[in-house]
């Protein structure tokens, strides 16, 4: 069965450096081109499912949103189809990401 789990922004740094994460941004396009972290792929929450996302069974699935709220909300459409059993959602989205240091692109 799947499940949703919650990733810290060092552990998801972690998974990013080790090439372990596939990193789904499901805010908006607007949002998405201001900042966002490198070789995250974007999803709108809107057209989020487990059809538009990549699998990988050796990589863990990672969503995120500017604050965690639409980032949860596309881990629960999404778990329950997912092959990979558990999905994960970052603590704190993007916001939290940029406050504690860790790097973005931006346009």
């Amino acid at each position: 069965m799947s499940k949703v789990k919650h990733v810290d922004c060092a552990t998801l740094k972690q998974w990013i450096d080790n090439d372990e994460a596939i990193i789904i941004d499901v805010r908006e396009v607007s949002e998405y081109e201001e900042a966002h972290i490198k070789g995250a792929i974007l999803i709108p929450v809107g057209t989020c499912s487990p059809a538009a996302v990549p699998h990988n069974p050796d990589k863990k699935i990672v969503f995120h949103c500017k604050a965690g709220i639409r980032g949860g909300k596309a881990c629960e459409v999404c778990a329950k189809a997912m092959p990979e059993g558990v999905v994960y959602n970052l603590e704190g989205g993007l916001d939290r990401w940029i406050s504690e240091g860790y790097p973005v692109q931006r346009r």
